[in-house]
């Protein structure tokens, strides 16, 4: 009888270290000070704790965020203990990571606190924040906004004014003749002390995030005098190197009602399928390189891309509905009842359909958008609009016969 359970323990085993290997080099840009040296401890068995932040300068996560999310899920499903950690105090600084030019407005604490009020709800698609070892919720504006002016010089004594303006989009500024806000250039101190007040094993964030997280680890050591891990994740950018997300403009945000979010990564460029199924979604990588292949060798790349929108839609949303999505794009796009590719709007929030119309010069005047309500040439998601003071949803509006606007 113990034969077995001997062989049964044998398969566990063997899965968890394929759950390492997976861990340490999937959707994985660089590990500090080594990769080696993080699977040894991993491989003893301790268990480590970690985080990830994220800065509540807007109220939207978006599939830029998945490669993390993802990541972080997969620390927590191999027992390790993950915090969340909602950037209320960072934000307030203003991370310069990936900006060629300083912010125009700084928000409050209170402002940011507001901004991530949903955060966790739309985290949760993709992390667990309850069940057996939940992942924790921290917010950074809870210490640093109790540092004292003796705490703040004693955190910048830690580095010199050479090491902060070498950090690469600083030299970038400088070239342009860009200032260089003071309250940037602090960031990254505020950023490192999240680590020493967590009493953290490991950070987690993307590449662009590498300088940060080095600072926490500087911090880490003269504070806490242990080595802190830093594991960067590669940004999901297309081929020129534009990045998914809010500093671009293309956001794709992870609460996006299921059609909508289909028909957005339906209009993502080609190059970012392969990187959006090794980084976001649980594909076998086996999978992901043949993919790969076919498309390299003229296979149209439609078919996988219709793949991906399905796999993210069902991953953030159900099985169901993301069926039902695939359902209306296809007979939506691909019987051409709705070209391809049509111009991407962001609603303001609670507009009506006739200033809505006005406002994108689909009317001359209010009277005419009245007419064409009244006329039923407004229909959204295949829905005539027939009240005048109906508030525009997201969705795909046709108005007359040729005219088509995503709005999101």
């Amino acid at each position: 009888m113990l034969f077995p359970n001997y062989i049964n323990s044998a398969i566990v085993e063997k899965q968890i270290m394929d759950k390492i290997d997976e861990l340490l080099t999937r959707g994985v840009d660089k590990i500090y000070p080594s990769r080696d040296a993080l699977e040894k401890v991993l491989r003893s068995g301790k268990k480590l704790r970690l985080y990830q932040g994220f800065d509540p300068t807007g109220t939207l996560l978006h599939i830029g965020h998945m490669t993390g999310l993802r990541k972080l899920r997969q620390w927590q499903d191999l027992g390790h203990h993950v915090i969340f950690l909602i950037g209320d105090g960072t934000g307030q600084a203003g991370d310069p990571s990936g900006k060629t030019r300083g912010r125009e407005k700084y928000l409050t604490n209170e402002q940011l606190r507001q901004n991530a009020r949903d955060y966790v709800l739309q985290a949760k698609k993709v992390v667990r924040f309850d069940g057996d070892n939940p992942v924790e919720i921290l917010y950074n504006g809870d210490w640093l906004n109790k540092l004292s002016l003796v705490d703040l010089l004693d955190i910048a004594g830690h580095f010199s004014l050479q090491q902060l303006e070498e950090r690469e989009m600083f030299v970038e500024r400088k070239k342009k003749g860009e200032p260089i806000n003071l309250r940037e250039f602090l960031y990254p101190l505020l950023q490192g002390y999240d680590s020493v007040a967590m009493k953290v094993d490991l950070e987690l964030g993307g590449s662009d995030q590498t300088f940060n997280m080095l600072c926490g680890r500087t911090l880490v050591r003269n504070y806490l005098a242990k080595e802190k891990f830093v594991m960067t994740t590669p940004l999901l950018t297309d081929n020129q190197g534009k990045k998914i997300g809010k500093t671009e403009g293309n956001v794709i945000a992870l609460n996006s009602p299921p059609k909508e979010l289909y028909g957005l990564i339906m209009s993502l460029s080609d190059d970012v399928i392969v990187k959006a199924f090794e980084y976001i979604t649980d594909l076998p990588l086996e999978e992901v390189k043949e993919i790969e292949k076919k498309i390299s060798r003229g296979d149209n790349p439609m078919v996988y891309k219709k793949k991906l929108a399905l796999t993210l839609t069902a991953m953030l949303n159900s099985q169901k509905e993301a069926a039902e999505a695939e359902s209306y794009f296809e007979q939506a796009f691909q019987k051409r009842e709705t070209p391809e590719e049509i111009p991407i709007v962001k609603l303001d929030q609670n507009i009506n359909i006739v200033d809505f119309l006005v406002q994108q010069k689909l009317a001359g005047s209010r009277g005419e958008a009245k007419r064409l309500i009244e006329a039923n040439a407004i229909e959204l998601d295949g829905k005539i609009i027939s009240k005048v003071n109906e508030v525009v949803k997201p969705g795909i509006m046709k108005v007359g016969k040729r005219r088509f606007l995503r709005l999101i």
